[in-house]
């Protein structure tokens, strides 16, 4: 439950927070039970300005849709129930408020741009009530903006997005890895949305035809999840490169990588990362690299541009 030290909501204008994440390993995997490795991308984030209604209407602003919230269009059910939800948890659920939600992180790249948002308006919520969701609530909101937005959510995506730190996520529960040392990662954008769904679809059916071939891929990738986990807390980038690289080939050898994302991912390596892999579903979407520094970042960030990205970003993930 949340913890409050007050009924009414605060006066005046309140913010929440949240940023991107990447899976680092487990990808498709995790489908199977198996372990995930999701690392925060704190260079990637959504704000969310919140004000109770001067016009007794809860008005939505933000890059898709402003208006009425009533009125909103379907992409928008995921903001409107984690709102709901979030008024709910603070007690307040006949609320009138306006947002403006303002973000930085592509939609249908993998970088849970939905949960992302919902966090950020939870947030909102609980500080105009000058309250603080614990973990579990905040969860539980953005697991209810999540099912709109994808039927049947992990969760993976609710708890890497509210999380300052790595997460190994398996079978519904999340845990904070510590890290070694410190992480610089540049995301290449690869221009083409990704296709969880279709993805996931295709290494079912794959698995199903050749389950002795896929399932022993799919339990590789497992493996290699653990030992990143171990590799991040020693902070080995270059045994955490290695490990993406493998990945990616795996992730290739099931069917979800394409030639945009394996180019974007010759060039970071060759650029001298430590490693690159695609991130998420695949089928599209973006491509994660390992890089040794900032200096070596703006390189790779470079080279992925003239290889074809559209946009990339750096981003880094401290020791703790």
């Amino acid at each position: 439950m949340h913890n409050s030290s007050q009924t009414e909501p605060a006066q005046g204008t309140s913010q929440g927070f949240a940023h991107a994440k990447a899976i680092l390993f487990g990808e498709h995997a995790v489908v199977y039970g198996s372990p995930a490795v999701a690392v925060p991308l704190h260079g990637l984030g959504v704000q969310t300005d919140i004000r109770r209604s001067p016009h007794q209407e809860t008005r939505i602003e933000s890059q898709l849709f402003s208006g009425n919230a009533q009125t909103a269009p379907e992409p928008m059910g995921p903001v409107v129930a984690g709102l709901n939800a979030a008024l709910k948890a603070v007690g307040n659920p006949d609320a009138e408020v306006e947002l403006l939600i303002r973000s930085a992180i592509p939609h249908s790249r993998g970088l849970g741009s939905s949960a992302a948002v919902a966090t950020s308006v939870a947030r909102a919520v609980a500080n105009l009530h000058a309250t603080v969701f614990d973990e579990n609530t905040l969860h539980e909101i953005v697991q209810a903006a999540e099912t709109v937005a994808h039927g049947r959510p992990s969760g993976i995506d609710a708890w890497a997005v509210a999380k300052p730190a790595p997460i190994r996520f398996q079978t519904g529960c999340a845990q904070t890895i510590d890290v070694g040392q410190r992480l610089v990662f540049v995301l290449a954008d690869s221009g083409h949305h990704g296709s969880t769904a279709e993805a996931v679809g295709g290494v079912r059916a794959r698995r199903d035809a050749d389950p002795v071939r896929i399932g022993g891929m799919i339990d590789r990738l497992a493996e290699i999840t653990d030992s990143a986990v171990d590799n991040i807390r020693s902070g080995d980038r270059g045994a955490i490169g290695t490990l993406m690289n493998e990945a990616h080939g795996l992730l290739g050898s099931l069917g979800v990588s394409t030639p945009t994302l394996d180019s974007l991912v010759d060039a970071a390596t060759a650029a001298g990362a430590w490693g690159a892999k695609l991130t998420g579903g695949g089928l599209g979407g973006c491509v994660l690299a390992l890089a040794d520094d900032d200096d070596s970042a703006e390189e790779l960030a470079e080279a992925l541009r003239k290889a074809g990205a559209p946009r990339t970003w750096t981003t880094e993930v401290r020791p703790t």
